[in-house]
């Protein structure tokens, strides 16, 4: 049976305590050193991750529509992303390859990443499921790195897509790079903001998206503000992140918001929770971000076990 949910001490400190463990990864004093041997997980990804394989590879979940929201809308750009920013790649229970966004954010152990958590609750098969940093044009410029653990709030779980939007975040762990390298040594890491407030004027938002006249796609820019916004579908309750940035179809799932802080950027969202990201390209969403979420980054850098489907 999973661990049950358990309040942890001193809560009202949270983002403080969070904040430590972010400065702690930062310095590198508890790096993972270089130089150790291969991992076959890794090698076996890397084969298997061809650029055909990733170009072909569906989005995990649907999320934008083809309706248009009226009024001047931030455009969006592709470029060749950041290196903190990248996209998890596996096969499902039918071999079709799939794909949604994540980020690397600091951790003690410099092997956590952040992403949506309708792209990783599916219950199929999960095979080859590897993270790939800043992956465009079919390129793998940092290598690829195993997914060894998901962590994904039970209420998420038990209550589905819909009713546990508001749980729409999961915190990934990382194996090493098949030169023994983890993630946060080869690309770096944001930090990940606790309760950051709704209201950002200036919020960079990143996402992959699942179609394009591209061969090998990149990901979308886009600069704009968020503000709250409370869901009106009794079914998928809760208060949100949204963002007005154009072009964001399926597949953008998982990217993150940044917003600017002394040491880069901290992720204050990721692409999903209402209606999965929104209902229209233009419009995206986020689940805010609370206690919950710290709770699953905790867990992660303490190797607790992960809640079950």
């Amino acid at each position: 049976m999973p661990r049950p949910h358990r309040p942890r001490p001193l809560r009202g400190l949270t983002a403080a305590v969070l904040a430590g463990l972010l400065a702690v990864a930062a310095s590198g004093t508890e790096a993972a050193a270089a130089g150790g041997p291969p991992r076959r997980a890794a090698a076996e990804a890397d084969a298997y991750w061809t650029p055909e394989r990733m170009a072909a590879a569906l989005p995990a979940g649907q999320r934008a529509g083809s309706r248009e929201r009226p009024g001047a809308v931030p455009p969006s750009h592709p470029f060749d992303g950041l290196p903190q920013v990248g996209t998890f790649f596996w096969t499902d229970g039918h071999d079709t390859g799939r794909f949604c966004g994540g980020t690397v954010v600091r951790s003690r152990h410099r092997d956590l990443a952040v992403s949506a958590a309708h792209c990783l609750r599916s219950p199929d098969p999960r095979k080859h499921l590897t993270f790939v940093p800043q992956y465009h044009d079919g390129q793998k410029p940092h290598g690829v790195f195993p997914v060894e653990d998901i962590y994904i709030d039970q209420r998420y779980y038990d209550l589905g897509t819909d009713r546990g939007a508001r749980w729409d975040y999961t915190v990934i762990r990382l194996g090493e790079r098949e030169d023994g390298e983890a993630v946060q040594d080869v690309v770096g890491g944001f930090g990940l903001a606790i309760r950051p407030g709704y209201r950002h004027r200036d919020v960079r938002l990143i996402g992959y998206p699942g179609s394009s006249d591209a061969k090998y796609p990149k990901p979308l820019d886009c600069s704009s503000s968020t503000h709250r916004y409370t869901s009106t579908d009794p079914n998928a309750p809760g208060d949100f992140l949204e963002i007005a940035c154009a072009g964001y179809v399926g597949g953008t799932s998982g990217g993150p918001f940044l917003v600017r802080d002394e040491d880069g950027y901290e992720v204050i969202g990721v692409i999903g929770g209402y209606h999965t990201g929104g209902d229209t390209p233009d419009i995206s969403y986020s689940s805010y971000f609370t206690d919950d979420l710290l709770d699953l980054y905790l867990d992660a850098v303490e190797g607790e076990r992960p809640a079950r489907r």
